[in-house]
């Protein structure tokens, strides 16, 4: 009986064990694949990246080695700066450096490619390079001959001793920070260099795009938990503060603030605020509370959405745009001055389309760039920028709104809003020299 019981299973074992080991192989060929496929993939973008910086030196070069007047060649030089900042930049991001320190690299060639779209996109016939922006473009050139210089020494030695970036993911992943890898300190290498670059002046559209916004920047003065709690029970229209609990966030820093619990008056589930510290102003809402079935239509849910803003503080509000998600409508809207639309105060307000309620509100560039402006006089008459737009875009409302232009300044234009091509557009026309200064698409309703 045994051997018969051994003649049956020995042939089905050896099947078994021959196709376990097939098996295995199968899994051991798809994982070398992955491996030899990611390894590839770091490797190009490696040696991509290498090239593009050497490329951005060059580029720079012959943008400084022209005549100070030829503004035409100074656009496209820009612009081709520009072009190889950003592949540079992607190519960085498809290598395993995320905990890696290159972080001072990343923000130096982001800067440069600010830099580049800013000063190419204005108009160089009436606003050349200025003296300031040449000393720039060439310690620009000298800082980038650097980091090519340095990343090629690193591309030598890859090359020369078959190094593997699968090695790089795996030191960093081991989290062995006196592993010895020769990419790794290469890269360190170049982040420490850039580090130490001395401060270069990128011009004020540049660096305000770095400006960080803190509480130094709001009026008021500083709050204390309690006045928080005083000032939470005002926007939930109560006189009850025992229910509301105050909890400050970043202590002793410039970005300190208060987030505010309290209990809902439909729903079990906690309402939400945050508060500045400076001023006590509110900066973020949020009722988490189940939105039933939509019951009512858009219009009538904006009224409401700009009754509530106007309840609390924000008058003069007007909804831009729309969307709409699980039963919610969310506006877009911006302050007004003088019947010219301020487009950097914008906030957003949520409302439920069960009642109409406001259950969310995101007030943060209202509340560090609300202030009274002193605008400018449009040069151009509405229809002399009407004649701007495409003969076959069909208007629908217009009027003057305040924006920020390419360059990060602000910019008055004449607004046009409307249709073209089946789909629904709002085009800033600027009111000084009648040029496109910028173009959205709309939400259709």
């Amino acid at each position: 009986m045994y051997r018969r019981l051994s003649a049956v299973l020995f042939p089905v074992m050896t099947l078994f064990f021959i196709g376990s080991i097939y098996w295995g192989y199968q899994e051991h060929q798809e994982k070398n694949s992955i491996l030899i496929k990611a390894e590839n993939q770091y490797q190009r973008a490696f040696h991509d990246l290498s090239y593009h910086v050497e490329q951005l030196h060059r580029e720079l070069g012959n943008t400084l080695a022209v005549n100070s007047t030829s503004q035409g060649f100074h656009r496209k030089g820009l612009v081709n700066v520009w072009r190889l900042t950003s592949e540079a930049q992607n190519e960085i991001n498809q290598l395993p450096l995320t905990l890696l320190p290159f972080s001072k690299t990343e923000e130096f060639l982001s800067r440069i490619a600010n830099f580049s779209y800013k000063t190419s996109v204005r108009d160089l016939t009436k606003h050349p390079l200025s003296k300031d922006e040449y000393k720039t473009l060439k310690t620009l050139y000298a800082s980038s001959k650097e980091i090519a210089k340095d990343l090629y020494d690193v591309q030598d030695k890859v090359i020369g001793n078959n190094l593997h970036w699968m090695d790089v993911e795996i030191a960093l992943a081991s989290e062995k920070s006196t592993m010895d890898n020769t990419i790794i300190d290469g890269f360190k290498t170049v982040d420490k260099k850039v580090s130490e670059y001395p401060e270069i002046n990128w011009g004020p559209s540049v660096s305000s795009m770095y400006q960080k916004r803190t509480i130094k920047m709001l009026a008021g003065g500083k709050k204390s938990p309690d006045d928080i709690k005083k000032l939470a029970a005002h926007f939930l229209d109560t006189s009850d503060t025992s229910n509301i609990k105050v909890v400050e966030n970043g202590k002793g820093t410039e970005y300190a603030s208060y987030s505010v619990t309290a209990k809902g008056p439909h729903s079990d589930k906690p309402l939400q605020m945050d508060f500045t510290q400076q001023g006590g102003q509110l900066i973020w809402f949020m009722n988490p509370r189940d939105v039933g079935k939509a019951t009512m239509k858009i219009g009538e849910a904006e009224r409401k959405g700009i009754e509530f803003l106007a309840r609390h503080g924000y008058k003069g509000m007007k909804a831009v745009n729309y969307d709409e998600f699980s039963n919610i409508a969310v506006f877009t809207c911006v302050a007004s001055q003088n019947g010219v639309l301020i487009y950097p105060e914008k906030l957003t307000v949520k409302v439920a389309l069960d009642n109409g309620e406001a259950v969310g509100l995101q007030a943060n560039d209202y509340v560090y760039e609300h202030h009274k402006r002193s605008i400018p006089k449009a040069k151009l008459k509405i229809a002399e920028a009407r004649k701007s737009l495409n003969p076959e875009f069909k208007s629908v409302s217009e009027g003057l709104a305040l924006i920020l232009g390419d360059t990060g300044e602000e910019v008055l234009c004449y607004e046009f809003t409307g249709r073209i091509n089946g789909g629904k557009y709002r085009i800033f026309i600027n009111a000084e020299s009648g040029l496109e200064e910028s173009i959205e698409q709309m939400s259709t309703e």
